[in-house]
């Protein structure tokens, strides 16, 4: 490929998730905080909303497959994805909205609200997620720039993630003083949905697909879920994802809770968090110095043991910043790993599915992120819920209102359950994954020899002369950016 275009796609590509994770890290972590915090709503009304967003997110979640058959079998002069990444955009940025404001409604008024508004944020997210995460394995089929590509975008993210994380509190706090704490956490939200446009017309704009692929037909609708169901490892990967995904947003869900009822001073959760934004984004950087020596086998295995050991160290430290935050460092720096392998094995299973099943569904095969993502979600948050009723800290005004069992049990379910659910993820995926650096290249290989693969050599080559050329600009590219050969 280009060095021109692969820059330019890599670049455009990762600055979309800049504020796509600040929304998405904002509802994934911080709702049940606006929700506890800012609203004080009483157990029953938390129980209730917390059970429909589970059913929510599992709806929204199967719902994900057949967005990606839509995303597959799209045809328009914008291409396949662009058309969807933008109205998800829209959609998702007023819900987002309409999620942290206050209308003013109680007890069963509340639940309904909240639950239809939570739906439809989830449908309008999936509209844009399936779409924006589909274009990463259209930029190229080699796994090298895969890795470098998705590094890149996870540090974006990260800067976006962390961003929340560390000035949420402080920020709500402060508006709170003036507004009040609902409507602050309103204009902390319209703040970073702002961001999330920007950033993903940004994308819209700047990236240009070539087509790497033989045109084929649309999939049916009654084929969509034999096409994940018949890639095994698709499948295993996807179990594996969310034992990780169920373990790693428990943890991240209790963040705020645990400095302020287990630490003691919530002001120590933004230094905190600042702390978790620089070991992920070290770990994302360093991720493809690691790859150019290390297999992924072993750079999975390295990651298991980071993550191990700063769960243990967490969870033993005393209430030190210093020790909790080495412990924490280990931590991240391993869930940076874990995440972006998890983004090239899900990608590389889109060219096994091909392989095996003699077509390529891009969109299908990514629907199982988000899927993987809102069901690890929904499994934390209803897991968080039922911790913060049970432990008295729902209803509790400050640390001294919980028992030390309470304490304990979430000190529990925020390490040690995360911690067995992440090692059980990795021995799933050890045991039945099998796309290795030399198995990949033969697939590659086979699906040229077969005619399905276009190689990208010869579409860099096409591209350089398009670019030294007096021709016009559209030789290479359709007006959508979305490629010709």
């Amino acid at each position: 490929m280009s060095a021109n275009l692969n820059r330019r796609n890599k670049w455009t590509f990762s600055v979309g998730t800049l504020g796509r994770d600040m929304v998405y890290t904002l509802v994934s972590m911080y709702l049940m905080v606006y929700l506890t915090e800012a609203l004080d709503l009483p157990d029953w009304v938390l129980a209730w909303a917390a059970s429909l967003i589970l059913i929510a997110r599992l709806f929204d979640a199967v719902m994900d497959i057949v967005m990606g058959s839509i995303v597959d079998n799209t045809r328009s002069r914008w291409g396949r994805f662009k058309p969807w990444i933008f109205a998800g955009m829209i959609l998702s940025g007023i819900f987002t909205v309409l999620l942290f404001t206050d209308v003013g409604a109680q007890g069963w008024g509340f639940v309904g609200i909240f639950a239809g508004s939570y739906l439809f944020w989830g449908l309008s997210w999936t509209m844009n997620d399936i779409p924006y995460w589909s274009l990463m394995p259209a930029l190229t089929v080699e796994q090298k720039e895969r890795e470098r590509i998705g590094s890149l975008a996870k540090i974006f993210a990260s800067i976006g993630l962390f961003s929340v994380a560390v000035l949420v509190v402080p920020i709500t706090g402060m508006l709170g003083d003036k507004f009040g704490a609902p409507r602050a956490w309103t204009i902390f939200a319209l703040c970073v949905v702002t961001v999330m446009i920007v950033g993903q017309i940004v994308t819209l704009a700047g990236t240009k697909i070539p087509e790497l692929v033989v045109a084929q037909d649309k999939v049916k609708l009654r084929e969509v879920f034999s096409v994940v169901v018949k890639n095994d490892q698709l499948l295993w990967t996807a179990i594996a994802m969310v034992t990780f995904m169920t373990g790693y947003l428990t943890t991240t869900t209790f963040g705020v809770h645990y400095f302020i009822y287990v630490y003691g001073d919530e002001g120590m959760y933004a230094p905190f968090a600042g702390v978790l934004g620089i070991a992920q984004i070290t770990g994302y950087a360093i991720f493809p110095l690691l790859r150019k020596r290390l297999k992924r086998r072993t750079l999975y295995t390295l990651a298991i043991s980071l993550v191990a050991a700063g769960y243990i160290i967490f969870f033993f430290a005393p209430m030190n910043i210093f020790i909790i935050g080495f412990a924490a460092l280990l931590l991240f720096i391993g869930v940076a790993f874990i995440t972006v392998l998890m983004l090239v094995f899900i990608s590389d299973t889109i060219d096994y599915g091909h392989w095996k099943l003699g077509r390529r569904n891009v969109a299908i095969t990514f629907a199982l992120q988000p899927f993987i993502n809102k069901v690890g979600a929904a499994l934390a948050f209803e897991i968080a819920a039922v911790t913060l009723v049970v432990t008295g800290i729902n209803e509790a005004k400050g640390q001294a209102d919980v028992t030390d069992e309470g304490l304990l049990i979430l000190k529990i379910v925020m390490m040690l359950v995360p911690l067995i659910l992440t090692v059980t993820g990795f021995l799933i995926h050890r045991w039945k994954y099998r796309i290795d650096e030399t198995f990949h290249a033969q697939i590659l290989q086979d699906l040229r020899e077969r005619g399905q693969l276009i190689d990208e050599e010869a579409v860099a080559q096409a591209h350089d002369q398009f670019l030294t050329s007096d021709d016009d600009r559209y030789d290479l590219y359709s007006k959508d950016g979305e490629g010709t050969s």
